[in-house]
């Protein structure tokens, strides 16, 4: 069974950076796609990033455009989520996300993974 596990979260400043990551393991591991989305108390979870592994290509939420970078290390089965210029709404759970090569998820709320991470916690205060 594959199993992600994030890591990096935190608690910063308004205006401060963390870095998250997640690694794959176990299982037969052929993603389409990883994904960071992220919950707050009370929030439906949201999708953050997504990058597409085949042809390299990242699509972000209007909310972290600019401010997010999603990248991935094929050969380590890792993904990273590097985050600058926090803001208190950026506070939520996060999750890392993944769908396999060889079924119907994507990632996305709409047409979701197949594997999710437990979260890391990342608190930005004002």
């Amino acid at each position: 069974q594959v199993r992600l596990v994030e890591s990096g979260g935190g608690s910063v400043q308004t205006g401060g950076s963390l870095r998250l990551s997640c690694s794959a393991s176990g299982g037969t591991y052929s993603p389409y796609c990883m994904a960071w989305f992220r919950q707050a108390p009370g929030k439906e979870r949201e999708g953050v990033a997504r990058i597409y592994i085949g042809r390299g290509t990242t699509e972000y939420a209007d909310s972290v455009k600019g401010r997010f970078t999603i990248s991935g290390d094929n050969s380590k089965n890792t993904v990273h989520l590097q985050m600058k210029s926090l803001k208190p709404e950026d506070t939520a759970m996060y999750f890392c996300a993944a769908a396999s090569l060889f079924s119907s998820g994507d990632c996305t709320t709409g047409s979701p993974p197949d594997y999710w991470g437990q979260g890391t916690q990342v608190t930005v205060s004002s």
